[in-house]
């Protein structure tokens, strides 16, 4: 019989305690009658929004540099996400295993990813080990040591992800409709790179992307749980305090989707997959919540929505159909999908550009805002502070989009506020355009064919 390792056990005893505390947050946050944020700035001037919860001896940080997989060079695409895979295989003068032993150690959980306008990364630890884990944490983002070794099996690994989805129609898909909307604008390239571009990727190259994105001045953090703001303002300097001052960052232009046109991968499907894209608005838009609650209705309440009634429930064309606005940092949109059976593909088209035009043309009743106001603002804590690590997230978010430190209480007034005239100004804006559409299943001629011998 082969005994654990006591590294073994006291990672197994960790993360037990953490589920069985993480099981109990949604409750103690349910509870709560509002979530109070805090501005916390270091000695250094390191910014952070604080929450306070004594409620279970944890505390999580999550943090986001500005610059994602768009400043990965051209030539060089997937880099930021390569470099995402790296930071707990090793850092200053511990290689990938004694710094992954001392982390299970600590009791801590440590993660990064790439995404498209920012690098984000976390760490969720006990609150008596703190010190153990925040000084992993502070190796980590400051001394990574991108060893050849790590960069080969994780490269590897993300290699075989490419290769797996090469014959999947949906990603062929997505890769030719961010071309078409985005044409040479990074926006259209693959965040996760391609074999050759991985390839070429070496250490220096990470060494000096990192360099150039990991700064004081493009870092925006929050914190949650157990810990007061004067231990995070010694904190935040010991871990992020010696990073560069200011980021080098290769300018990105905004960008809108190029909308009117007709992207179509034929591949021999029984489902045919259906995408459309309308102008979208920035969350800083003065309308930006009245097209919140006009999307709501048209198809982001799921079940309750027009789109799902019409092509769902009334017709039976879909499993599921939904709309959600797409918020980048450097463009936006509205964006329709579903999936239904190809011969009946042209069918559920015309209904939902029916829908949109009602939509367009004619606003929404009283009924429909109502419950779509009510909706909204009661589910706004059970999707964004029903965990520490999500209100971690959320003070995150709220920062890099800019929106107050009072955002949540403001909230529900803004919403309220909002009148079924501007709600109908909001729709016309956004869906009296032509949309870009993707259309992935078989093709048009044989589709047509099909619907014809039904007859």
């Amino acid at each position: 019989m082969i005994m654990p390792s006591r590294s073994q056990l006291l990672a197994a005893t960790a993360t037990l305690f953490l589920a069985l505390v993480f099981l109990t947050l949604p409750a103690i946050v349910a509870a709560r009658a509002a979530v109070t944020i805090q501005e916390v700035v270091s000695e250094k001037g390191i910014k952070a929004w604080l929450v306070e919860d004594y409620s279970v001896p944890i505390i999580s940080v999550r943090f986001a540099f500005g610059g994602g997989s768009t400043q990965d060079p051209p030539g060089k695409e997937g880099l930021a996400n390569l470099m995402t895979g790296l930071f707990d295989e090793g850092a200053d003068n511990l290689d990938s295993d004694a710094f992954q032993e001392r982390l299970d150690d600590a009791g801590a959980e440590m993660g990064f990813n790439a995404g498209r306008d920012s690098l984000y990364g976390s760490m969720r630890m006990l609150a008596d080990q703190k010190d153990e884990a925040l000084e992993l944490l502070r190796l980590a983002v400051e001394k990574p040591r991108f060893d050849q070794a790590p960069i080969d099996r994780i490269r590897a690994q993300i290699v075989a992800g490419i290769t797996a989805n090469a014959k999947d129609p949906q990603t062929t898909a997505q890769l030719a409709w961010a071309k078409a909307l985005y044409g040479e604008h990074p926006y259209s390239r693959r965040d996760e790179g391609t074999q050759q571009t991985l390839a070429s990727i070496t250490t220096d190259d990470l060494h000096a992307f990192h360099k150039r994105l990991f700064s004081r001045g493009n870092l925006t953090i929050g914190v949650v749980g157990a810990i007061d703001a004067e231990t995070l303002k010694r904190d935040l300097d010991k871990v992020f305090g010696d990073l560069p001052a200011e980021p080098s960052l290769e300018k990105v232009d905004a960008i809108q989707p190029k909308l009117d046109q007709e992207i179509r991968v034929p591949y021999d499907l029984p489902q045919t997959s259906l995408q459309l894209a309308y102008p979208g608005i920035e969350r800083t838009d003065p309308q930006f919540f009245a097209a919140f609650l006009m999307n709501h209705i048209l198809g982001g309440g799921t079940f309750t929505s027009r789109l799902f009634d019409q092509v769902r429930e009334k017709r039976g064309l879909a499993y599921g159909i939904d709309s959600s606005i797409v918020n980048n940092e450097y463009s936006s949109a509205l964006v329709i999908s579903t999936a239904t059976r190809s011969d009946r593909s042209a069918e559920t088209l015309d209904i939902i550009r029916a829908e949109v035009k009602r939509m367009a043309d004619s606003g929404v009743t009283d009924e429909e805002l109502d419950a779509a106001k009510k909706y909204l603002i009661g589910s706004y804590a059970i999707n964004n502070l029903d965990t520490s690590r999500s209100i971690a997230g959320t003070l995150v978010e709220l920062q890099i989009n800019n929106l107050g430190i009072d955002y949540i209480e403001r909230r529900k007034g803004l919403i309220e506020a909002v009148t079924k005239e501007q709600v109908q100004t909001a729709a016309k804006r956004l869906l009296s355009a032509q949309p870009a559409i993707l259309i992935v299943g078989p093709a048009k001629a044989e589709a047509e064919k099909t619907e014809g011998n039904k007859g």
